[in-house]
């Protein structure tokens, strides 16, 4: 998660939102990435997304199925479902979502033998956001 965290200040340092994402397979990172919709001009282009993208390049296929991703923020609803074609078969979150979150929305988005682990670094992930959109207003 610490990876992670180092993404989503990378993100912050761009005037991203400041949500960092990184695939683990076999005990070694294979992605990093972070927030880039407005670098991109993408509103599909969060973490989680550029993730799985390079991840799955990384390893040369379209399933992760023995990977974990480590995301600072509990997924959307489009990036649990990308998680959930990806067949990761574990998914590591720091802060939840209350607003936004696939659990929330669609909380069987995910592989149906998924599992998810939420709060791992917490405050440190909630902090960065909650920091990022008082500057905001």
């Amino acid at each position: 998660m610490k990876l992670a965290l180092a993404e989503a200040k990378k993100a912050l340092a761009k005037g991203e939102i400041p949500i960092g994402a990184v695939v683990v397979c076999h005990d070694t990172v294979v992605a990093r990435a972070h927030n880039m919709t407005e670098t991109l001009t993408d509103v599909t282009a969060h973490a989680e997304m550029q993730a799985i993208t390079a991840a799955a390049n990384t390893l040369g296929g379209k399933y992760l199925t023995d990977c974990t991703l480590y995301v600072t923020v509990e997924p959307c609803t489009m990036c649990a479902g990308a998680i959930g074609w990806a067949q990761v078969p574990r998914i590591v979150y720091g802060a939840t979502d209350e607003k936004r979150g696939y659990n929330l929305y669609a909380p069987r988005a995910l592989h149906p033998k998924a599992t998810t682990t939420g709060g791992i670094l917490e405050e440190e992930c909630r902090l960065l956001m909650q920091d990022f959109f008082r500057s905001k207003r």
